[in-house]
């Protein structure tokens, strides 16, 4: 939603807004922003853009289901190098941006979501992807500042399912329970994040908006009830994966992907492969490493 991957900039170094008023909810198609306006280095990758593209062509992506969908493009960026903090571009100010010659476990998920809704579209363009994850990454698909940003995984479930985007489906799923955790990483660590290092007044920003995430009731699967939740889980379902780490929802993410054997497997960007991969079992994925405790799950919706 970037050894130990944690919310977005924590990611990096730990081991991962204002808030918009209720019309922006109402944004359903993102608008494209001109190449001309283009903010230098917020796109990069042009030739793995042009490569899915072309992949997509025969047979063509669009029309499949956006789960299908989101699962061709995301096992066409198999082994796309590890890379973490490619957002953390400035100190001082937050743009959207999109790196396709580099992800980590959240960029990975927000450009293949992207690029999935782009196809529906029509959109064939930078801009049209840059449109799609601006719309997706931030609250309310409004871009203000560094708090407009949806750091928590929780939160980007939250808020992309007010959007439309997505479906919160862990409550349909045997074992879920409630998800008691409060998220405080990022108001108790600013030292870890470069933004609000430079910009302190954004803290307290910061954690109103945390405050607002424990409020909610959220819900997850915990790790020894998986298995038998696996069955109900689809190709290009989004995992978030709950942690024992102090002040954070979740430490880790990926899709569901449904192999031809019928065995539902992570694919995901993997911080000790250092690259997108398609992992093993779902519930022995999360079996191996102590610090997971469960997962979050949401169902990709189509485009309008």
């Amino acid at each position: 939603m970037r050894g130990l991957t944690l919310e977005r900039r924590a990611f990096v170094t730990l081991v991962w807004k204002a808030l918009v008023g209720a019309g922006a909810l109402a944004i359903l198609r993102p608008d494209p922003v001109p190449a001309r306006n283009r903010e230098p280095n917020v796109f990069a990758g042009q030739e793995t853009f042009e490569r899915l593209l072309m992949l997509g062509r025969a047979p063509a992506w669009s029309e499949l289901p956006i789960g299908e969908r989101i699962g061709a493009i995301g096992m066409a960026l198999r082994q796309t190098p590890y890379v973490a903090a490619t957002l953390e571009l400035y100190a001082d100010r937050e743009v959207c941006s999109v790196n396709l010659r580099g992800l980590d476990c959240v960029t990975f998920i927000e450009s293949s979501l992207a690029f999935a809704r782009m196809l529906r579209r029509g959109g064939r363009t930078p801009e049209a992807l840059l449109a799609e994850v601006m719309f997706t990454r931030y609250r309310g698909g409004r871009l203000t500042d560094y708090v407009s940003r949806l750091h928590y995984l929780s939160d980007w479930f939250f808020d992309n399912e007010h959007k439309g985007v997505v479906r919160l489906t862990t409550h349909e799923l045997p074992g879920a329970t409630r998800f008691t955790k409060r998220v405080n990483f990022m108001s108790t660590h600013p030292e870890a994040y470069r933004q609000l290092t430079g910009n302190p007044d954004l803290v307290s920003k910061i954690a109103r908006v945390e405050a607002e995430i424990n409020a909610r009731e959220i819900q997850y699967v915990p790790r020894e009830k998986v298995a038998a939740a696996q069955p109900l889980l689809m190709t290009g379902d989004i995992i978030g994966v709950t942690t024992t780490i102090d002040g954070l929802d979740c430490a880790h993410s990926g899709f569901c992907y449904r192999d031809e054997r019928g065995m539902l497997r992570l694919l995901h960007a993997s911080t000790t492969q250092k690259a997108v991969i398609l992992d093993e079992e779902l519930a022995g994925y999360l079996a191996r490493v102590s610090t997971h405790t469960g997962i979050m799950v949401a169902r990709p919706l189509e485009v309008a």
